[in-house]
């Protein structure tokens, strides 16, 4: 388990305070320095406090710029002290601009691999990507597999591409494992999550046909696999990987091995919170078309045109590495369904879990 001086980017966000937590838990002499904009820096005290004020420092700054926003004497000591880095900040949006994803998904992850590159002592860097760097490729996804030819369904998948290209050309001087996360959803056990975003607009879709009393629409593809996992077994692969020395130079797809079709995902979330399957289907091309329109969108509870082409995509994850590797199993989608259902049936109306525009 890392010790030592540990920098984080990501930290207040939903996945990143539970592998800090994880990180202080399982080592005594573990300390963080985590980057975090200024504009977060009311919720990283608030986290910091709940947590461990001691061994985690909090360090104003901005991963789109060279030198992280940090003065040089910050740098510095960075350089002679960080033993690891986790670097888990990105826009997630699918619908982000190109300029602003390139900003902090490319530049900013060169910026902590340059500075992981200058350090004298770091031992590793775990950089989480994601499973959708494979793009619209189609069939089955391997996980030394990056450049294949692939194009990008949003500027989220290919600028998270060119970051992990990035990542690769300096493995041989940054000790590096990259993580290939799916789609993330709440913790199997407690439902909790950040935002009501990604599946859980098919969670409002559900809610608005069972309070107006209509029927429920399906419109996931009959065959297309539909890969999320929770946030729980995406934290325990990062913190059991930081434990395992032959994960340095491995990529590890962190996604279900045996994923449901979108269709069976959305049957799924019916049956949980209105007792009933959906009546009817609508071909995700035709959803995804009509989306254009404001009022199709809000029928489909302000989903981003951009979400619904990953209703409809067949493409499966290989995950050798991470199942040789790594000892967190993947629960199945129909273990965890109800607390998921439950915390969303709990705070669906509380506008701090909606998603950002």
């Amino acid at each position: 388990m890392p010790s030592g001086l540990i920098f984080f980017t990501g930290f207040p966000g939903f996945i990143g305070r539970r592998v800090v937590r994880g990180l202080l838990e399982r080592n005594p002499d573990a300390r963080v320095a985590a980057l975090v904009e200024p504009k977060q820096a009311d919720a990283a005290n608030r986290a910091t406090a709940e947590l461990d004020a001691s061994r985690i420092e909090i360090l104003p700054g901005d991963i789109s710029q060279r030198g992280l926003g940090l003065e040089p004497a910050v740098l510095d000591r960075l350089r002679g002290e960080m033993t690891h880095a986790y670097h888990l900040a990105a826009i997630y949006n699918l619908a982000v601009p190109l300029d602003l994803a390139e900003r902090v998904n490319v530049e900013g992850t060169g910026n902590v691999v340059a500075l992981c590159a200058s350090c004298t002592r770091l031992e590793r860097l775990h950089y989480v990507s994601t499973a959708y760097v494979a793009g619209d490729r189609r069939g089955v996804v391997y996980e030394h597999e990056l450049v294949c030819g692939q194009g990008f369904k949003n500027h989220y998948e290919s600028t998270k591409f060119q970051a992990e290209l990035w990542v690769r050309e300096w493995m041989h001087r940054v000790p590096t494992t990259v993580y290939r996360p799916a789609i993330v959803v709440g913790d199997s056990r407690t439902g909790e999550t950040q935002k009501f975003d990604g599946p859980y607009y098919m969670l409002r879709v559900i809610a608005r046909s069972a309070r107006q009393h209509v029927p429920i629409p399906q419109f996931g593809a009959s065959d297309a696999p539909f890969n999320v996992v929770p946030v729980d077994f995406v934290v325990d692969a990062l913190l059991s990987a930081a434990d395992e020395k032959r994960t340095a130079g491995e990529t590890l797809h962190l996604v279900d091995p045996e994923p449901v079709t979108a269709k069976d995902v959305l049957t799924e979330l019916a049956r949980a919170y209105a007792d009933r399957e959906p009546s009817f289907r609508i071909p995700p091309a035709v959803v995804e078309t009509s989306m254009r329109l404001p009022a199709v969108r809000a029928a489909f509870g302000g989903a981003p045109r951009e979400s619904i082409r990953y209703l409809n995509h067949s493409v499966r994850f290989d995950t050798r590495r991470a199942e040789e590797l790594l000892p967190p199993r993947c629960p199945r989608f129909e273990e965890y369904v109800d607390p998921i259902v439950r915390f969303f049936r709990d705070h669906e109306d509380d506008p701090g879990f909606a998603p950002s525009s």
